[in-house]
């Protein structure tokens, strides 16, 4: 058995030596795929489908990665990446290189092989896909999950209809059956109903199944002709049902080891025209056993407990099967094989009775041994020879001739009995007679050595002079014809043999090898003596068949000899096509029923029958056009009508016309190695092949030679198509080069407006910058004599604020001497007081009295002095007060500049307010202070006088006191009033002076401020004057 690891790999071989299965397994390769990391993993294969011509194969594991296996041409390739698991797969669509694919998240998508391009993606789905039907003729498709089964159109990829059903009932398979318009649907309820595929119109139910089996349906499979159903589930029962009677016609019960059934396949055969009898069922244990439907025996089985299957699909021809294991990888077995015992021919009637030796002295010990099988030898022993006597059964009381035996026990006497009786061989059974009539040797070993040394020369372009629709026709014929050629010589220069093997290639296209070996048997037998003549027609063969025609039919044959109508025109076409070209599929497998069970000269009879037969339209011809058109389609004739014509012939010919003679009698093709076939002229041959490699070679030199005159006149053509390139280059540069000196002109033009409207733009924007200058200069020259005129106003406020601190100080000085002035005095009073109580200690009570009278005036005094005090703090409350009223109104002279005089009206009538106030406060100062001198100069000259007194006491009494008291009293008060008109004279003249001093400072001041306004206004005047004249 041999083993393939995909690994990395994108496509490769299949096997690296020619698989030879065993007989035990089957298996003809073990594919598995490996991850080529450093710890490998195994990718699990899910899905297999096989094409509709069962030579590939799809696959798809659980990685999404789909390799299509080719088991012909020993190649696999990846065709695709999904990156999801698949689950299930289709390649029978009607384009044979697309196939569909369900993936994990329940889509189904549509890819080509060739071109691996998506073509199409289909949805509809709500849970995974598990089934995938395809129509016979690839055009519909049915998909199945558990809820749902839906009906897509593959053409336009459209989803047509769905089945929707029950949650509670549950769908187990949908299905197309084969060659038929019928839908199948199979529920979980055992329920199953045909449905019509146009229309969906329920045709039939199949009836429920007999209560005694308690099966639950789960796996389904139809025969190939859609006839018969086998049913099978949890149970190792399988129900068949009769589609056509539509009723169980049999149980089969599997052996007891059998628990459940989790797959059923038929296994299709090309000889039982698709009524299916081995049907193929996979258990629970891995095994999948295949039975025979009507002897219910075990034919042979695959797989094994150690390596169970999980999966199987059979190709549609029955050559292969391939497997899923339970391990992940993917078996492909050879039918063939697992069949070769079973398919051995059925044992003769013959039955060989041995005898034991006899021992020394024992002749009652003779032991007899009956076998069933073929006639053979008995087996020698060591000691002595077994005595045996072959016993023959006479079935007709003689005994048949040897040349009536076949190999797989038919006899050819009786077949002929039938074909005669019935007209042609049964349907079903044709092609195991044909093998059994010619005993095909079935030689692989040689027919692979044939095929492995590929396709011949000769036919390599086969398709040029044979287009064949089927490209897989085309290919078989291909090899059929390179087989043949490699075989012998001569058929590589024969042009008639494409005709001749065309219709067996197309009747055994799946079996390459039989068809092979029934052309060899044809041309070994019925095509005697036709290479003699090479190349030309086999003129022996076709003066063999002039002369039959002209023992039966001399009218005919005068007919074609005066029309000038020769055996190469009516007998030559028949031949080298084999009636292929006159006959329909149906006529042609009649007659050859009768040529395989003939004499090889039936052919030559059969070319004569069939001109007898047709003589009335042929005698009517009158045209060498006619004639050729009649035998190369085809007419109106029965055939068999013409084969009881040749059955006349071949009893009403004599001897030594008859072609009988003339002809060998049947050889099979030799078991190994096929017979050397040399029956032609060989040097005839060998000339032509040499005539031909000369001519090949000429041919050769010929075509290097137009090759190299083809390459010089392509570096010709590619020199003058550079030339003209050029050329056209050029002259396209120099339109190229006009049209843009054109576009330079035109764009020097609009050049020329756009710099004459951007010098008028510029004059503009001139203009415009001019007066925003102007303006911008007339903002700043206003910014900057508001600047000036606020810088006034500051010098004003100070100049205001220093007069007032100055007044404050003037104030605050005087303020500050005249308490310095008042605290000496009162030191002096106090000092002055104190010698006036030292020494007048002894004064009586009156003078006390006095004295304190004139201290609490004293006191009084102190009073009006501390109010004058607090008057004075009043006015410089009220000073402050004036100017944060100065500060105000300057604010509101700035924002309103118009309101300007009277503000300024308005501060002049409060300042000369204040002056008054200040003059009438200062009136008021000078009164008080006048009145303090008075008091002053009273209590000093009453301190004064007291002293006096005291110091010089008089001697007189009271009245002479009272007397002095009162004359000194009037003294001192004009005193008093001398020094205060000093001091008022003294307090005035100092005022005077402090006021013609402010006075003076003010109008200097005020001069100085109108000279900087003057200026201010002429500046501004100048300003005013200068824009004027630059915008003139």
């Amino acid at each position: 058995m041999q083993s393939t690891d995909l690994g990395s790999k994108e496509s490769g071989k299949i096997w690296h030596r020619k698989p030879s299965p065993a007989t035990r397994d089957g298996i003809i390769v073990n594919i598995i795929h490996n991850t080529s990391d450093y710890l490998p993993k195994v990718l699990r294969f899910l899905n297999a489908a096989f094409d509709s011509s069962g030579d590939c194969l799809i696959a798809g594991d659980h990685h999404g990665n789909i390799y299509v296996f080719d088991l012909c041409g020993n190649r696999f390739n990846l065709v695709q990446r999904t990156a999801q698991a698949c689950t299930a797969l289709a390649f029978n669509l009607h384009r044979k290189s697309e196939f569909l694919v369900a993936l994990a998240d329940y889509s189904i998508k549509c890819f080509d092989t060739v071109t691996k391009e998506l073509v199409s993606w289909m949805r509809g789905h709500e849970s995974s896909v598990f089934s995938i039907s395809v129509h016979g003729s690839g055009r519909y498709a049915i998909t199945t999950s558990s809820d749902t089964a839906q009906l897509w159109d593959l053409d336009t990829f459209q989803r047509k209809r769905k089945l929707n059903i029950l949650q509670s009932v549950g769908i187990q398979k949908v299905f197309f059956l084969p060659l038929s318009n019928t839908i199948l649907s199979c529920f979980k309820d055992n329920s199953i109903f045909a449905w019509e595929c146009d229309t969906l119109v329920c045709k039939y139910q199949l009836p429920a199944p007999p209560e005694s089996s308690n099966i639950l349906y789960k796996v389904f499979a139809v025969t190939r002709d859609g006839r018969i159903l086998a049913a099978g589930g949890k149970s190792n029962h399988i129900h068949l049902w009769c589609l056509e009677a539509k009723q169980l016609f049999r149980i089969i019960q599997m052996p007891t080891k059998v628990r459940a059934i989790r797959h059923l396949e038929f296994l299709p055969d090309s000889f039982d025209a698709g009524s299916n009898q081995v049907l193929g069922v996979l258990s629970q244990d891995g095994i999948m056993r295949f039975i025979n439907i009507q002897t219910c025996k075990l034919l042979f089985e695959i797989g094994s407990l150690d390596d169970g299957i999980s999966s199987s699909v059979i190709s549609p021809h029955g050559r292969y099967i391939a497997s899923i294991m339970e391990n992940g990888s993917l078996n492909i077995y050879s039918v063939q094989t697992l069949t070769k015992e079973i398919n051995k021919p059925p044992p003769p009637l013959v039955k060989v009775i041995e005898d034991l030796p006899k021992k020394k002295g024992n002749s009652g010990d003779l032991k007899v041994k009956v076998t069933s099988g073929r006639v053979q030898r008995p087996v020698k022993s060591r000691e002595s020879k077994i005595q045996t006597r072959i016993l023959k059964q006479d079935l007709t009381g003689s005994l048949e001739k040897k040349e009536n035996e076949l190999s797989d026990g038919l006899n050819k006497k009786r077949l002929q009995i039938l074909l005669k009786g019935y007209g042609e061989f049964p349907t079903k059974y044709r092609m195991f007679i044909w093998r059994s009539l010619l005993q095909l040797p079935e030689n692989h070993t040689a027919f692979s050595n044939l095929i492995d040394k590929g396709i011949h020369v000769a036919f390599l372009n086969l398709q040029k002079k044979y287009p064949i629709k089927s490209r897989k026709l085309l290919r078989v014929l291909q090899r059929t014809l390179s087989a043949l050629a490699h075989w012998s010589t001569i058929f590589s220069d024969t042009p008639y043999l494409p005709l001749l093997a065309f219709p067996f290639v197309k009747l055994f296209q799946n079996n390459q090898l039989i068809c092979f070996e029934v052309v060899a048997t044809l041309i070994i037998n019925w095509c005697q003596h036709w290479f003699e003549y090479f190349p030309n027609p086999p003129i022996n063969i076709l003066s063999m068949i002039e002369n039959v025609l002209a023992f039966h039919d001399k009218e005919l044959l005068q007919h074609f000899i005066n029309h000038d109508v020769t055996s190469q025109l009516y007998a030559w076409p028949l031949l080298e096509t084999m009636f292929s070209e006159v006959l329909t599929r149906e006529e042609w497998l009649k007659l050859f029923d009768n040529v395989f069970s003939n004499h090889p000269s039936f052919l030559l009879m059969t070319v004569v029958a069939y001109n007898i037969c047709s003589r009335a339209p042929l005698l009517n011809c009158k045209r060498k056009d006619d004639f050729e058109y009649f035998f190369h389609h085809r007419n109106n004739l029965d055939i068999s009508a013409v084969i009881r014509e040749v059955y006349r012939l071949l009893d009403t010919t004599p001897t030594d016309i008859h072609p009988d003679s003339m002809l060998d009698a049947f050889v099979a093709l030799t078991k190994g190695q096929y017979p050397v076939f040399n029956q032609y002229p060989k040097f005839i041959v060998d000339y032509q092949t040499q005539e031909r490699e000369r001519i090949r070679n000429d041919e050769l030199d010929y075509l290097r030679e137009r090759q190299a005159v083809e390459d010089m006149q392509a570096e010709v053509d590619q020199q003058r198509a550079e030339d003209e390139a050029w050329c056209q280059k050029q002259e396209l540069l120099h339109r190229a080069e006009e049209a843009r000196r054109e576009i330079l002109l035109q764009e020097e033009e609009k050049m020329t407006q756009q710099r004459q409207r951007l010098a008028a733009v510029r004059r503009e924007l001139k203009v415009k910058e001019m007066h925003l200058q102007d303006a911008a200069r007339r903002r700043l020259l206003q910014l900057q004599q508001d600047q000036r005129e606020m810088e006034l106003r500051r010098l004003d406020d100070e100049i205001e604020r220093k007069n007032l601190s100055r007044n404050q100080e003037a104030v605050a000085k005087e303020m500050k001497e005249n308490a310095d002035a008042y605290r000496q005095k009162v030191d002096l009073e106090e000092h002055v007081f104190h010698r006036l109580i030292e020494t007048d200690q002894t004064q009586n009570q009156k003078i006390r009295k006095l004295i304190e009278e004139n201290l609490a005036k004293a006191e009084q005094a102190c009073l009006n002095t501390d109010w004058r005090i607090q008057a004075l703090h009043k006015q410089r409350c009220s000073d402050v007060h004036r100017n944060e009223c100065y500060q105000e109104i300057a604010k509101l002279l700035r924002k309103n500049r118009k309101k300007e005089i009277e503000v300024l009206n308005a501060m002049m009538d409060g300042e000369a307010k204040k002056w008054e106030e200040a003059e009438e406060k200062d009136f008021h100062l000078k009164s008080e202070k006048k009145t303090a001198a008075l008091s002053d100069a009273s209590r000093r000259w009453f301190l004064e006088k007291e002293i006096h007194d005291a110091q010089h006491p008089c001697d007189k009494g009271e009245p002479k006191y009272w007397n002095e008291q009162v004359a000194s009293g009037c003294l001192p008060r004009t005193s008093q009033l001398n020094d205060i008109s000093e001091m008022e004279s003294l307090t005035q003249i100092s005022l005077n002076q402090r006021k013609m001093h402010w006075d003076a400072m003010e109008q200097d001041l005020m001069e100085r401020v109108r000279n900087l306004r003057q200026r201010l206004v002429t500046q501004a005047q100048n300003r005013c004057q200068t824009p004027h004249l630059l915008a003139t």
